[in-house]
This record gives structure tokens, C-alpha cells and sequence, in this order.
């Protein structure tokens, strides 16, 4: 007989009851917005911003409303705008290249390699191009993070780490968004704590913090921040630095305190969810999976696999039979952008060379979610599926 997975794609956990009741609390009290504090209360989002600043070992932590306000508040707070170029992935999603676009500058879109990461070479030929690299950690995979920050440095250029598929993932043994000058995540539901819509901005340097708070919306109340430079930096750029607001206020905040305590668990439960699929996938003939690299410490939230110089037709006819029978398979090579999967050079807004070895990669790249409320039972049973149409498409292309 054949199987059919019934599960849902894009069903969630359930907040933490913790969470809920913390939420409740705040919902009670009235004071949402993040300056309303009563007398000697550090307020919910302050005390987020210590946390995740700990956890990750960073100086500094913003508590912003997206991981795609958090890029664009980087950019800004380092400088860039009007007519600027910045470097950033040919593989990535719309926000990166948006929000480099919301800024003024231009995005230079740099090739993808064979294992879904920036390709570090043609990194290198087009490093004088530009100041700022917008570098996306793209569906959890970590680049060479020493190599790139030997091209970085070289060339005089300032990294900004889109983290938004890697929070809780490092590069041998240093936390991903902690290479560059500033790191940003994402916990919009779909990313690896869920308050809906939001995100986290983190640095070391004071300045860039300062802009950065003031950018967010404080007015002049940036010291009720978790996480504050000296007065005298505000002092250097708060006349000079316009308020685009975007602030994380306490009910979100009190939503994913318990589940930042929770995420080294959390992530975890995604590897082992990844490994089982990727094992029952391992040996497809015809699918090429992605190796990852033993100085990757990966969270495995969603898995990828490469169908590498297949006709369009053959990799659109695994996608249908594969939801036929229940399993959602999202594809990075359509010529027309469909959902949250596009092209480079589908942005109009930011125009680009071709990328033919680029274009090759990303006419192969399949993608799936693996979301915590899938058992390890059910991974292995969409392995299954995944693997009995990819085999029986490529049967039929050999035929």
C-alpha cells in the first residue's frame, strides 16, 4: 500500500505554558510598549536583551520587531545608504536583498556553492566593490566563517550576519552572528524561538549599538535598554541618527524568554529529526545531499537536497508526486517566485549579472521544513516518500 504523510508542514509547538502565563501577566498590567515601566521594573524586553546577549556572547543585544528590520537597522547604523553597494548571497531570501534595498544601496550578488554556502572565491573577485558584506547563513548552512573573514579583513570589509536560519549554530565553536560586526536573527514562527513576528540585532561595538537603539524608536530613553553603551557614545550620535521605529515590546518579549532557556534542547530535537531523513535519503540515485562540514555545529530546522542537472519538468513532477503524497517540497530554481522561494534575479528592485554556475545550483535546490511536531517516525516515513519518487523520476528520465 502506498503511504501517505498526514502531518502539517507548517504547524508549530505550542508556546510554553511559562511563556503564556508571563504573556498573561503582561496583558494584565497594560504596559505593552517597552519605555512604559512602572518604578524600579526592568520590563520584559530589557531583560530578553541581557539574556540574549549572554547566550550568544555578545556585548550588546536590540530587541527589534524582524530579523529584516534588524539587517536594514545594521546597515544604517553602519553607514550605508544612498547609492551604496553591498555585497550579499545570490542565494537568499527576499528580505536580505530588501532590506539592503529600503537603505538606498545596491545589492552585488555573490555565487552559491554545491554546499547551499557562499562561494568564498567569487567572493574574492568582487570583494573591492564594496564595504559591507550582507552575509545570509541561507537555510542553516554555515560558510568557511575563517576563510571569509580572512577575505573580510583583507579588503577593508564590514560583515553583517543574517542568522535567521542559524540561531543556536556555530562555526567551530563560535556562535553563529559573532563573526562580524553585527549579528541578526529572526523569531518570526517559522525560525528557532516563535513570537509571531520579530527579531535581535547583536554587536559588540557601542556605537553601532547606539545608532542602532535610537534607530529602533527609543527618543531619549535608550537607558532603559538590557544592554547600554556610556552615555557619552549616545551623546556622539543621537542628534545625528533618525528615529525608524521598530521595537520589540514586552509581550513578545515575555513570549520567548522561556523559549531562548529552552533552545539548546530545542535544537537538539531538530538534529535528530535531520539525521533521520537525511540518513533514509542517503544513496537516492540522482539526489545529491548536502555534507555538512565537521567545524559546523548546524540546527537542523528545515533539510535540503540537490537534484542537480535535472530538466525543470523532472524536478516539478518529484514536487507533484511528492505532494500527492503529503510531502511539501519547496523549489529554489522556478522561473517564477512561489511562496517565501525566489531567484536573485527575480528582484527587479536590485539588478544583476547572470550566474550561470549560480543559476545551475539553484535549479536543483530542494527545500522542506521539519518542523519539532514531526516524530522521528514520521522523518523517516517522509524519507521514505521523498526517496520512492525521486527514484521513480529518475527511472523514468534513464527510460
Amino acid at each position: 500500500m502506498t503511504e501517505v504523510f498526514k502531518g502539517s508542514f507548517t504547524q508549530q509547538e505550542p508556546i510554553p505554558d511559562e511563556g503564556i502565563a508571563a504573556a498573561l501577566e503582561v496583558m494584565r498590567s497594560g504596559r505593552l510598549h517597552r519605555y512604559n515601566l512602572a518604578p524600579g521594573e526592568p520590563g520584559e524586553a530589557a531583560m530578553l536583551e541581557r539574556e540574549f546577549a549572554n547566550h550568544v556572547g555578545a556585548r550588546h543585544a536590540l530587541a527589534v520587531t524582524s530579523g529584516g528590520y534588524a539587517m536594514a537597522t545594521a546597515l544604517r547604523a553602519l553607514g550605508v545608504g544612498s547609492g551604496d553597494r553591498v555585497l550579499t548571497n545570490a542565494f537568499t531570501l527576499a528580505p536580505v536583498p530588501g532590506a539592503i534595498a529600503s537603505v538606498g544601496a545596491q545589492p552585488v550578488f555573490v555565487g552559491v556553492t554545491e554546499g547551499l554556502t557562499i562561494d568564498l572565491d567569487d567572493l574574492a573577485a568582487k570583494a573591492g566593490q564594496a564595504r559591507v558584506l550582507m552575509l545570509s547563513h541561507m537555510r542553516g548552512h554555515l560558510a568557511d566563517m575563517d576563510r571569509l573573514m580572512e577575505v573580510c579583513d583583507a579588503h577593508g570589509i564590514a560583515l553583517i550576519e543574517d542568522c535567521a536560519h542559524t540561531m543556536g549554530a556555530a562555526w567551530r565553536g563560535i556562535p553563529s552572528g559573532r563573526w562580524g560586526k553585527v549579528g541578526c536573527f529572526s523569531t518570526q514562527t517559522y525560525k528557532h524561538m516563535n513570537s509571531g513576528e520579530g527579531g535581535f540585532l547583536v554587536t559588540d561595538d557601542d556605537e553601532v549599538m547606539a545608532r542602532a537603539v535610537i534607530l529602533s524608536g527609543s527618543y531619549m530613553l535608550y537607558e532603559r535598554h538590557g544592554t547600554v553603551p556610556p552615555e557619552e557614545v549616545f551623546a556622539r550620535v543621537k542628534y545625528d541618527t533618525p528615529n525608524v521605529s521598530g521595537r520589540m515590546d514586552h509581550l513578545r518579549a515575555a513570549i520567548l524568554r522561556p523559549q531562548l532557556r529552552m533552545l539548546e534542547d530545542q535544537c537538539d530535537r531538530w538534529n535528530a529529526r535531520y539525521r533521520v531523513v537525511e540518513e533514509g535519503l542517503r544513496g537516492t540515485p540522482g539526489l545529491t545531499l548536502v555534507e555538512r562540514p565537521e567545524a559546523e555545529r548546524y540546527v537542523g530546522s528545515s533539510i535540503q537536497f540537490l537534484l542537480l542537472d535535472w530538466e525543470g519538468g523532472a524536478v516539478a513532477e518529484v514536487i507533484r508526486r511528492c505532494a500527492a503524497r503529503g510531502v511539501e517540497l519547496k523549489w529554489f530554481g522556478g522561473a517564477e517566485p512561489a511562496g517565501f522561494t525566489s531567484r536573485y534575479d527575480s528582484w527587479r528592485y536590485a539588478p544583476s549579472a547572470p550566474m550561470p554556475a549560480t543559476d545551475r545550483i539553484l535549479r536543483g535546490i530542494l527545500d522542506m521544513r521539519l518542523p519539532l511536531t514531526f516524530s522521528l517516525d514520521d522523518c523517516a516515513q517522509i524519507a521514505r516518500i521523498i526517496r520512492a519518487e525521486v527514484g521513480a523520476v529518475w527511472q523514468s528520465r534513464a527510460a
